[in-house]
């Protein structure tokens, strides 16, 4: 019986009182029951029930009390203070707002101020790496924007995106979890093996459009505009073909020195390429950057060992990407430009 009334008694510390049971409590005192008959009958602490009924009469109601709970440390103004600071300055950390309230008489812990920020809905992130745009390169990249936002989808699916980008054998951005005891992180089998320098690269260049993938070439040495006019004699018609790309296709490039020459922009007049005009500093306009980001993590799931492997499992994984991938790329793109009218030219989310 003891166990029973202890066990009953956690219970009712536990678990809230329902509403309906407090009536019933107050009903059967009212009736003439004792309160050990109740609580026996209703499954109530004792105790409860002692409270329960000595409040309805002293008060007439069966209502719990209002618990507020511990008072906060941060007074209101403290906390908009903090929130203020944030925003004005996102790389505040929260020692430097320890430290700022202290100055004004107020100790409080770094949770605390976490927990604070947290309530307004701001938490630490890892700040995005994007290129330094100056003003120039904004009112650019808006005019870029404003100019082809009412273009059709016709249009951009008919553009054939090129790029370059160099691919390590083992890259410095690998991630892995392994399961492991404390003191065993450095045992070979809980670590990954690092090379100096990434254990040598290739340079490829790639293009792409709405209809899949095109080319993929890789380049060995330093690619000078006589290679890049060499690429694009060897892959561009090809592409174009393979993609079955209309008749007024066309071709884009980013602002790279080489690819702006005399030299090639000469052979794109005499071979009448249309080459889209490209602002600088603009990386997050070009979709080809997914494509690239979806060929490192396939080819390095499959862990090349040397550089010969690791150009033929390019090769393989770059025939894999699916023209519906490619597709999507090029019908989400519009979003990309509406996005950088309304950021001013100023980096986006892509």
């Amino acid at each position: 019986m003891v166990k029973i009334a202890s066990l009953l008694h956690i219970m009712g510390k536990l678990k809230e009182i329902s509403q309906d049971l407090r009536k019933n409590i107050v009903d059967f005192n009212m009736s003439g029951s004792s309160l050990g008959a109740i609580s026996k009958c209703l499954k109530v602490p004792h105790s409860s029930v002692q409270t329960i009924v000595r409040k309805y009469k002293h008060h007439g109601t069966t209502q719990p009390s209002y618990r507020s709970g511990r008072r906060r440390v941060l007074s209101p103004r403290d906390e908009r203070t903090l929130v203020r600071k944030v925003q004005i300055n996102p790389r505040t950390t929260a020692k430097d707002l320890v430290k700022m309230l202290e100055e004004t008489g107020t100790k409080v812990s770094i949770s605390t101020v976490k927990q604070v920020l947290y309530r307004h809905n701001l938490k630490g992130r890892s700040a995005r790496k994007k290129p330094l745009l100056q003003n120039r390169h904004k009112k650019a990249r808006q005019r870029f924007a404003t100019a082809r936002r009412d273009k059709d989808h016709t249009f951009w699916r008919n553009v054939l995106r090129s790029d370059e980008t160099k691919i390590e054998l083992f890259g410095h951005n690998d991630q892995c979890y392994v399961w492991r005891k404390r003191g065993d992180a450095c045992k070979p089998k809980n670590t990954i093996p690092n090379v100096k320098h990434g254990g040598g690269s290739i340079m490829l260049w790639g293009c792409f459009a709405a209809g899949g993938t095109g080319a993929l070439h890789k380049k060995d040495g330093v690619m000078r505009q006589d290679n890049y006019v060499d690429i694009l004699k060897k892959h561009l018609t090809t592409s174009v073909k393979k993609l079955k790309l209309g008749r007024k296709w066309v071709f884009q490039m980013d602002n790279d020195p080489k690819h702006t020459s005399k030299v090639v922009e000469k052979w794109l007049k005499d071979n009448k390429v249309m080459v889209l005009e490209w602002p600088s500093q603009s990386p997050d306009l070009s979709p080809i950057d997914n494509l690239w980001a979806e060929l490192k993590k396939s080819v390095r799931a499959r862990r090349p060992t040397n550089l010969t492997q690791l150009h033929q499992l390019c090769q393989e994984e770059w025939a894999k990407i699916h023209p519906t991938y490619c597709g999507k790329l090029v019908e989400g793109y519009l979003k990309h430009l509406t996005q950088v009218e309304q950021f001013k030219g100023n980096a986006t989310k892509y």
